[in-house]
C-alpha cells in the first residue's frame, strides 16, 4: 500500500516541469520478479560519464579475456599448455629411453662376461690331457658298425664333442677299400679335399650366409645350372637374394639379378632345387619355396612339431634349427623336435608340396654336432665349426636305419664355417666360413665289406 502511496506522489511531483521528460516502465527482471522502472532526464546534464560501461564495454570486455585465454595456453600456464607440455613429453620420453639404454647395456655386459667364461672353459679344456682309450677307437675296431645308441657317443658337452675332433682324425682309409670309389654312382664318403676360396663378403652382414648353385637347374628356365646364388643372413629382415651369372662373375661380386623374398628367411638352412629357392621363414616352423621363374611364392607348409629360432640349433647356435639339403635323392629336412628330445631327425621333402614323405630318427644330440648335410641318402654330421682340422664324424643311413662315427677329416680354414651343404650335380660341398665362400671336392666309395 505504501509503495502504491509512493509512486502516486512522485507521478504528481512530475506532472509538472518535468512531466515532458519522465518515462515509466514496468516488467520482470531477470529471475521474473515484477519491477518498476523510472527514467527522468536531466535538466543540467547533456551526457553521463561511463561508469559501468555499456554493450561495447562488454564485448571489449570478453575480447579481452579471449585474448587472455590464448596467451596463456601458449605460456604453458593453462590446461591446454603447448610447447612447455610438448617439452616435459620429450624429457619423459629422453629418460625413458636413457633407461632402456642402460639396461641393454648391462645385457651386453653380462653376455661379454658369459663368452669369457666360455672361452676360458674352453682353454681349460683344451689344456687336459685327452683320454688314454677313445671311445671311438672301438667302434672303428668293429668295422664302424657300431650304432650311435652307444653309450660312447653320449659323452661330455657339445664342446667335448669338438675338442674330440681334433685328436681323432684316421685315414679315411680305413673304412673303405682303397680303389673303390664310385665317381658316377652313390656310395660311402671317402674323403673331402682342401678348401677352395671363391670369394669373400666385404661387410659385417656377409659373416654368416648361403650360397649355392641349382643341381637340377630346368631345361628352359631363366636360369642355367651355371648360374649361382648368395644371401648374407645376417639381419632381422634377410630378403635380398643376389643371383651371378657364373662363378667367375660371382667371384668378382657383380650380380645380374636381385631377388627380394616376400617372406624374411631364418639362419643359414636354405638351398635351390630344380628352380626353386627353399628356406624357413624367419621366427617359425614354416618351410617356403620359392619360384624363381615366377618370382612368387609356390608352396608354403609348417614342418610338424619341428623346434625353431634357437630350441634345436647346431653347436654354433645362429637359430639353425632347421637345415635343409639336397642330395641324388632329392629334397631333406634336417632338425629336431620334442619328441626326439634334441636328438637329429632327416625327413625327406615332396620337392612341389613341402609334404613329409617319411622321417628318421636318430640317436645324435644335433647341438653336438656343428652342421650337417645329406649325400647318397646319408646324414653326415660335422664335429667342430671351428678347429681348424676337424672331421666328419657321423654317419646314418636312411635306406638301412644304421648309424656309426666315422672320422674323415675336414678342414676350416677360416675358423667359424657356418654352413655346409652337398651339390650332388658337382659333386661338392659349398660352405660359408667367417664371411668366405668356399668349395670342397668329395670322394665318395663302396662300403668294406669286410
Amino acid at each position: 500500500m505504501k509503495l502504491q502511496v509512493a509512486l502516486c506522489v512522485a507521478c504528481l511531483l512530475l506532472t509538472g516541469s518535468a512531466q515532458d521528460r519522465a518515462t515509466f516502465q514496468r516488467g520482470n527482471d531477470q529471475r521474473g520478479r515484477c519491477q518498476y522502472t523510472f527514467t527522468v532526464s536531466s535538466p543540467r546534464e547533456a551526457s553521463c560519464p561511463l561508469s559501468g560501461g555499456g554493450p561495447e564495454m562488454e564485448a571489449l570486455k570478453a575480447r579481452l579475456t579471449l585474448l587472455e585465454a590464448h596467451v596463456s595456453r601458449l605460456v604453458g600456464e593453462g590446461p591446454g599448455a603447448g610447447p612447455r607440455d610438448a617439452h616435459a613429453q620429450a624429457e619423459l620420453e629422453r629418460a625413458r629411453l636413457q633407461r632402456e639404454k642402460e639396461q641393454l647395456d648391462g645385457t651386453v655386459q653380462d653376455l661379454q662376461a658369459r663368452l669369457v667364461d666360455m672361452k676360458q672353459e674352453v682353454e681349460r679344456l683344451r689344456a687336459q690331457p685327452c683320454p688314454a682309450a677313445f671311445p671311438q677307437s672301438a667302434a672303428l675296431q668293429d668295422g664302424g658298425r657300431r650304432a650311435a645308441s652307444d653309450s660312447a657317443w653320449s659323452l661330455g658337452s657339445p664342446g667335448y664333442q669338438e675338442l674330440k675332433a681334433e685328436v681323432t682324425q684316421l685315414p679315411a682309409s680305413q673304412l673303405t677299400q682303397e680303389g673303390t670309389e664310385d665317381d658316377t654312382g652313390c656310395g660311402e664318403l671317402v674323403s673331402v679335399s682342401e678348401p677352395v676360396s671363391h670369394r669373400k663378403a666385404d661387410n659385417i652382414a656377409g659373416k654368416y650366409g648361403v650360397w649355392m648353385q641349382d643341381p637340377e637347374a630346368p631345361p628352359g628356365g631363366p636360369y642355367g645350372p651355371q648360374m649361382v646364388w648368395r644371401i648374407d643372413t645376417i639381419g632381422t629382415d634377410v630378403r635380398q637374394l643376389f643371383g651371378y651369372e657364373d662363378m667367375n662373375q660371382f667371384s668378382r661380386g657383380f650380380p645380374t639379378k636381385v631377388l627380394l623374398l616376400p617372406d624374411p628367411m631364418e639362419s643359414t638352412g636354405a638351398v635351390l632345387y630344380h628352380g626353386s629357392f627353399y628356406y624357413q621363414r624367419r621366427l617359425s616352423r614354416t618351410l617356403v619355396r620359392y619360384d624363381l621363374a615366377t618370382e612368387s611364392v609356390a608352396a608354403r607348409r609348417e614342418l610338424p612339431h619341428a623346434g625353431f629360432h634357437g630350441q634345436y640349433p647346431y653347436s654354433w647356435g645362429g637359430y639353425t634349427d632347421i637345415d635343409l639339403a639336397v642330395d641324388e635323392q632329392g629334397l631333406w629336412v634336417i632338425y629336431s623336435s620334442n619328441k626326439a628330445k634334441g636328438n637329429i631327425v632327416v625327413s625327406q621333402l615332396d620337392p612341389k608340396s613341402l609334404e613329409v614323405r617319411k622321417s628318421w630318427e636318430t640317436s645324435v644330440r644335433k647341438a653336438a654336432v656343428a652342421n650337417a648335410f645329406m649325400t647318397c641318402g646319408r646324414l653326415y654330421t660335422l664335429a667342430s665349426y671351428t678347429a681348424p682340422n676337424t672331421t666328419i664324424n657321423y654317419s646314418y643311413d636312411t635306406a638301412t636305419g644304421q648309424a656309426k662315427a666315422i672320422a674323415v677329416p675336414f678342414q676350416n680354414r677360416y675358423g667359424y664355417n657356418s654352413m655346409v651343404d652337398y651339390n650332388p650335380s658337382h659333386r661338392k660341398l659349398y660352405a660359408w666360413d667367417n664371411f668366405h665362400m668356399i668349395s670342397y671336392g668329395v670322394r665318395l666309395g663302396k662300403l668294406d665289406a669286410k
